[in-house]
């Protein structure tokens, strides 16, 4: 259970870094980078059942 709320609520940060508002496009893919590197590491987590 809260390893899906988990998952659920990394996928929303990393649409929610996604540069797409003018201010933001200078940021360059450091913060969806940084999500998705999280993402990642979660779901290998969750693929050995350490989580």
């Amino acid at each position: 259970m809260i390893t899906l709320l988990l998952l659920i609520i990394l996928i929303l940060l990393l649409i929610g870094a996604l540069p797409v508002f003018p201010y933001s496009r200078n940021w360059g893919y450091s913060p969806s980078g940084m999500v998705g590197l999280l993402l990642v590491i979660v779901v290998v987590l969750l693929l050995f059942g350490m989580i």
